[in-house]
C-alpha cells in the first residue's frame, strides 16, 4: 500500500483519529498486563516458595520469552498485518495471566512467563508498527503520545492491582478484572487496528534487503536508553541505599520519580518533537542523561541523586519514540522490519544491561558503573548527527 494513499482498504484514513484511539489503547494495556504482573510478583515467589536467585531465572523466562517473539515478529507482522498479530499476541498475554496468578510449581509458572513474554514481546512491536504507520500517514510526531500510554498502563497495572489486592480480592481476581479490561479495550479497538503491516512491500530484488549504518546506529541508542532504564530499575535502590544512605524501606523511590518524570514529559513529548525537533530532542536527551547520572555519582545525600535519575526519566524519556520514528523512515527496509529491528536489539539493553552494570560493580563500584552508563549516552548525542531527518 502507498503511503500517499489517503485511505486504507478498510475505508479508514490511516491517519484518522479511529486508529490514533486504538494504536493508544493497545500501548495502555500491554503496559496494563506487564504493571499487573509486577504487583503479582511477591505472590508467586511466596506459593512457589523461590530464593532471590531462582525468582531471577523466572523473571528471565519472560524476558526471553519477549526476545525470541521480538526475534521474528517484523516478518510475521509483514505477512499478517498489524491486526492480526496484535490480537493474537493479547489473547496469548490474556491466556497466560491467571495461569501467572495460580501455578504453585516453579517449572509450569516458568512456562507461561515464558509465553506470557512471547505475547508482550510480540504486542509491543506490532503496536510501534502500527504507531510508526499512523503517525507517518497524519504527518506530525505522535510517538511519544503512543509511548506514555504504555507508562500509564504500566503505573495502572501495578497501582490497581495493589489496590484490588489489599481491598482482599485474591491474585486470580485481580487477573479476572485485567483481563476483561484487556478484552474490552482490544474488542472496542478492533476497527482502528491496521490490517497491514506496511505500506508497501520490498521491490522484487529488494527481499533480502539488509539493514544500513543509521538503522544500526539507533538500534545501539535504543539499546543504550534501555540500558539506562533498566539501570535505574535494577540498580538505583540498592545504589541509594547502600551508598547515599537511604532507608531500606524507600529504595523505590528512584525508579518512581525516573517513572514519572519519564511519564510526564511523554505526555507533552509529541509538542516539544514539533517545537524542537527529532535532532534536537536526541542531542538535548542524551546530555541530559550524561547530567542526570553524574548528578548520582558525584551530589552528596539522597536528595540530589534522586533529582538525577528524574532528570534521566527527563532525558531518556522520548528517546526511543523519536528512534522507532526514524527507523520507520528508513527506506533500506520495510516499516515491519526495520521498526522490529530497532525494537528488538534495544530490548536487549532492558535484559543485558543490568548485568552489565553488575558485573562492572563487581569488579569496581557502582559508582564505575554509573559513570559508563553516563558515558554511553554519549553515543546517543553524537549519533544524533549521523541520522537523516
Amino acid at each position: 500500500m502507498s503511503l500517499s494513499s489517503e485511505i486504507d482498504r478498510t475505508g479508514i484514513h490511516s491517519g484518522s483519529p479511529v486508529r490514533r484511539v486504538a494504536t493508544r489503547a493497545i500501548f495502555f494495556v500491554t503496559g496494563m498486563a506487564m504493571g499487573l504482573w509486577a504487583a503479582l510478583v511477591p505472590y508467586a515467589q511466596l506459593r512457589t516458595h523461590s530464593e532471590a536467585g531462582d525468582l531471577g531465572l523466572l523473571l528471565l523466562c519472560l524476558g526471553a520469552g519477549s526476545l525470541l517473539s521480538m526475534l521474528g515478529s517484523g516478518r510475521i507482522i509483514g505477512k499478517f498485518g498489524c491486526r492480526a498479530v496484535i490480537v493474537a499476541a493479547v489473547i496469548l498475554y490474556c491466556l497466560m495471566l491467571p495461569l501467572l496468578a495460580v501455578f504453585s510449581d516453579i517449572w509450569l509458572l516458568a512456562l507461561s512467563l515464558f509465553i506470557f513474554g512471547m505475547g508482550i514481546g510480540l504486542a509491543d512491536v506490532a503496536v510501534n508498527v502500527q504507531g510508526t504507520l499512523v503517525e507517518q500517514a497524519a504527518d506530525k510526531p505522535l510517538m511519544s503520545g503512543f509511548h506514555c500510554l504504555w507508562s500509564v498502563g504500566g503505573i495502572a497495572g501495578a497501582g490497581g492491582g495493589a489496590l484490588l489486592l489489599s481491598a482482599g480480592i485474591t491474585p486470580l481476581g485481580s487477573t479476572f478484572f485485567a483481563v476483561v479490561l484487556v478484552i474490552v479495550l482490544t474488542a472496542y479497538s478492533y476497527r482502528g487496528m491496521l490490517p497491514f503491516g506496511a505500506h508497501e512491500e520490498p521491490e522484487e530484488g529488494h527481499t533480502k534487503a539488509r539493514p544500513n549504518f543509521r538503522l544500526i546506529l539507533m538500534a545501539v541508542m535504543a539499546m543504550i536508553c534501555f540500558m539506562a532504564e533498566g539501570a535505574v530499575l535494577d540498580w538505583g535502590g540498592v545504589f541509594l541505599t547502600k551508598d547515599r544512605d537511604l532507608a531500606l524501606e524507600h529504595a523505590g523511590w528512584g525508579f518512581a520519580v525516573f517513572a514519572v518524570a519519564m511519564s510526564l514529559m511523554r505526555m507533552t513529548g509529541d509538542a516539544i518533537v514539533s517545537a524542537l525537533g527529532r535532532k534536537r530532542i536526541l542531542i538535548i536527551g542524551g546530555i541530559l542523561g550524561i547530567a542526570g547520572y553524574l548528578m548520582v555519582v558525584l551530589l552528596p545525600g539522597w536528595i540530589l541523586p534522586l533529582c538525577g535519575f528524574a532528570l534521566v526519566g527527563v532525558g531518556a524519556a522520548n528517546i526511543v519514540p523519536v528512534l522507532i520514528t526514524l527507523a520507520g523512515q528508513e527506506k533500506v527496509m520495510p516499516v515491519n522490519m526495520a521498526v522490529a529491528m530497532v525494537a528488538t536489539l534495544g530490548y536487549l539493553g532492558v535484559l543485558g544491561g543490568p548485568a552489565l552494570i553488575g558485573f562492572i560493580a563487581h569488579l569496581s563500584s557502582l559508582y564505575v558503573a554509573f559513570s559508563a552508563v553516563a558515558a554511553a549516552f554519549l553515543v546517543i548525542t553524537f549519533g544524533a548527527y549521523k541520522l537523516k531527518y
